[in-house]
């Protein structure tokens, strides 16, 4: 059994939507998990460990990723850890993955106007596919606030890089 992780990331890129040669929707997310302690004897706050992986979301919770989130917005987000492995000029490579079964934004930070999904009720009825039916230009809205000032991983403007 894979370990499942729940907890609260940053995205530190904009979600990356593609399809496989079968038309399924994968979506792929960098997520930034940190901790941070308020160090009594300064009284301030510090950044730890911080905790990266690559995050693949499939069908329509990969395309409601992506017309949903983007780089910087702090998500909560549930879903199973694994290891990629790969090989490149001989060169074995290993790194790990989430699997994502849940994820939204944090409501701490942002409002969110949410709506059911028509295409992704229907497919799970027996429906068609996903894909086939659009949903409306502007039925699902979002809106972020601003974050907190302490927050690290906050983009100021004309930052358009995270902060590593």
């Amino acid at each position: 059994m894979l370990p499942t992780l729940t907890g609260v990331g940053r995205l530190t890129s904009d979600p990356e939507l593609r399809f496989t040669q079968s038309q399924k929707a994968v979506a792929s997310v960098t997520l930034a998990f940190n901790s941070r302690r308020l160090n009594k004897q300064t009284n301030e706050w510090e950044d730890g460990d911080t905790f990266f992986v690559r995050g693949t979301a499939w069908e329509r919770l990969a395309e409601s990723v992506a017309e949903s989130l983007a780089k910087g917005m702090e998500v909560i987000v549930t879903g199973e850890l694994r290891t990629e492995r790969w090989e490149k000029d001989g060169q074995k490579y290993e790194r790990p993955a989430l699997l994502i079964r849940s994820i939204a934004p944090n409501l701490a930070y942002a409002v969110a106007q949410v709506s059911k999904d028509a295409a992704g009720q229907q497919n799970a009825q027996g429906g068609q596919h996903p894909g086939a039916q659009q949903r409306p230009q502007g039925q699902q809205q979002y809106r972020q606030g601003p974050p907190p000032q302490d927050d690290p991983w906050a983009t100021g403007p004309g930052n358009n890089e995270p902060p590593f």
